[in-house]
């Protein structure tokens, strides 16, 4: 729940996407096309100050749904109430305006629209008000976790992902910043590249890694999209 320092001469490596094409995108939302942490975060402190809860226990929980945070750290009985005020306060940081991360439009305009999709933790209402708090376009394909049972680090998001864009998920890239979301891809079969700083890059498994899609060129051939270094 918090950022990482970047590395002096920021991390980048995509020699083992390089040579690869790929059929679809699956592309995370918050640290990955937004910048949504210092409202997320601004959000979180104060549902911590809320509920008693020390903001240390957020750090490791990162990545994860909203849902499981909130299971994780107070009873049972408060759980529903718990979880409808985080969702609250972080609807109304995201319309307060959210930032763009480097190289977001210009992959959507490379990437083939009927070939990407957002697969994000946030609920339905969170993922519209961040867009619209970004000024973002929606893409035609969008999952979040409102569509499913399991959440990352599950591979469901980007399984259904992968469905709704009629890609199998072992042809497709999913883009991530957390742990728990490149575990998801994974799991789903999917090649992964680690973007963002809201992790250490020691903490990111995945196949590449860029500080963010200013990085990366997209290409669109008849053989699939392949990805690059700028």
């Amino acid at each position: 729940m918090q950022r990482t320092t970047p590395r002096p001469g920021a991390f980048l490596e995509l020699d083992q996407l390089a040579d690869r094409t790929f059929d679809g995108v699956l592309l995370d939302m918050d640290g990955t096309l937004i910048d949504s942490m210092g409202g997320s975060m601004r959000a979180w402190r104060t549902w911590a100050a809320e509920h008693d809860v020390d903001p240390a226990a957020l750090t490791a929980l990162g990545g994860r749904p909203a849902s499981q945070i909130v299971a994780s750290l107070l009873p049972a009985d408060r759980v529903a109430a718990g979880l409808a005020r985080i969702h609250e306060l972080e609807v109304a940081e995201a319309l307060a305006g959210i930032a763009v991360l480097p190289g977001v439009l210009e992959a959507f305009t490379a990437l083939p629209a009927n070939r990407v999709a957002i697969v994000t933790s946030c609920t339905g209402p969170l993922l519209e008000a961040r867009l619209t708090g970004s000024g973002l376009r929606r893409p035609r394909e969008v999952v979040c976790v409102d569509d499913l049972t399991n959440g990352k680090p599950a591979p469901d998001p980007f399984l259904l992902g992968a469905h709704r864009i009629g890609v199998d998920p072992h042809r497709c890239l999913a883009v991530e910043d957390a742990p728990a979301g490149l575990a998801a891809g994974r799991a789903a079969g999917c090649a992964t590249l680690a973007v963002g700083d809201t992790h250490h890059h020691s903490e990111l498994e995945a196949d590449g890694y860029a500080p963010h899609l200013g990085h990366v060129r997209f290409g669109s051939t008849p053989a699939g999209i392949t990805v690059t270094a700028r």
